[in-house]
């Protein structure tokens, strides 16, 4: 959830819909949860995901919670550092802090942060949060935009060693370069743009090259891809459900907000969320044309550790809502294993069956011999 909302909607409806999602994914048993800082444009309405997700802590029971992301540019590092570990205390260690330079010009522009600037003060912040987080002694730094002078956290840490920590990654190599130097995971939000796409397994070979280099492990496990996702119970339905918000998403934000050129555009020059999902930027369509598409996603990459649902507000709230349903019932569970015993018991019911069958049919046939056999000899 960046969140996406179109800003003709009032923000506090936005923000409930969206705390009413999470408590249904949390009863669903989906694992993670991330939503990010944004504070322009008007289509991400949320400016702090450290409260949003402390409200939503509140309101769920086992659902991760991470920041998708926190914009280290903005902010001092030890503060950053400090609400996360303070927030996952209070949510008994279900904190995720995931990072990022800053995406929307216009927030960097209001801060007085020149836009080439953002990744690089990134760099040097996240290189000060890991020193905190390790706590393998007291951290100082001097830039020219912050400082620390003997610094340590003075708030023990519920996840060993630290709370998961990982970078986002768009079309660049720039966060795969960030998330190896560190040694923690790749958050690769632009996934689902064609040309990142294609570079995504260039991007984890990048991580792991750069983590060796650096003295640091990294694993797969902790890799996360974005992308689009709606399921129905037909592929008319589905992008009978997506298909107009699909495209004012595309339109509201990429094109007349954010500036992109049109993304998968139609006959009249305009982005298409059809021509989205035909590319296979979007995952829509049936329980099964959706699991063939994460398998598809699964071999382009070379395996993962997780993959979000982007949620884009392209459906209804009630279409939503069914959607991670039949996601969470007929989807999921194709990949998370706790199927694999039951088919098995059920191939091994099958085997037995037939073999069952055939011994039955031999009996059958052997009495049948020995009956005529006897009827021959006069018995």
């Amino acid at each position: 959830m960046a969140p996406f909302h179109s800003p003709k909607q009032g923000p506090a409806r936005s923000y409930e819909e969206d705390l009413r999602s999470i408590e249904l994914l949390d009863e669903l048993g989906f694992d993670e949860v991330w939503v990010g800082e944004h504070h322009s444009g008007g289509w991400e309405p949320v400016p702090s995901p450290e409260l949003f997700l402390a409200v939503a802590a509140g309101r769920t029971q086992h659902i991760r919670l991470g920041t998708g992301v926190v914009s280290l540019s903005y902010h001092h590092p030890f503060h950053v550092a400090e609400r996360l570990v303070f927030l996952d205390l209070l949510t008994r260690g279900r904190v995720m802090l995931g990072v990022g330079p800053g995406a929307l010009t216009t927030d960097a522009d209001m801060f007085g942060i020149p836009a080439d600037q953002t990744r690089p003060r990134m760099d040097i912040a996240l290189a000060a949060i890991m020193d905190l987080l390790r706590r393998e002694g007291p951290v100082s730094v001097s830039t020219d935009w912050f400082e620390l002078h003997d610094a340590v956290l003075q708030l023990p840490s519920v996840q060993v060693p630290h709370l998961p920590v990982t970078v986002a990654s768009t079309s660049s190599p720039a966060g795969a370069l960030s998330a190896g130097k560190h040694g923690v995971g790749l958050l690769s939000l632009g996934a689902y743009f064609p040309a990142a796409r294609l570079q995504l397994p260039n991007h984890w070979e990048i991580v792991e090259k750069t983590a060796a280099e650096n003295g640091r492990t990294v694993s797969r496990s902790e890799w996360t891809l974005v992308t689009p996702i709606h399921v129905a119970a037909t592929r008319e339905q589905a992008l009978a459900e997506v298909v107009a918000g699909g495209d004012h998403w595309l339109r509201g934000y990429y094109n007349d907000t954010a500036g992109f050129p049109a993304m998968f555009p139609d006959e009249g020059g305009k982005s298409s969320y059809l021509n989205m999902i035909d590319a296979r930027s979007a995952f829509v369509g049936t329980p099964d044309e959706v699991a063939e598409s994460i398998e598809w996603l699964w071999e382009l990459t070379g395996g993962f550790g997780s993959l979000l649902i982007l949620e884009n507000s392209a459906a209804s709230p009630a279409a939503r809502r069914a959607s991670y349903q039949l996601f969470a019932r007929e989807v999921a569970p194709r990949f998370t294993g706790e199927l694999d015993q039951l088919l098995a018991s059920q191939r091994r019911a099958v085997v037995a069956r037939e073999e069952g069958y055939a011994r039955r049919i031999a009996a059958q046939e052997k009495a049948y011999a020995k009956l005529t056999d006897r009827a021959g000899a006069g018995e």
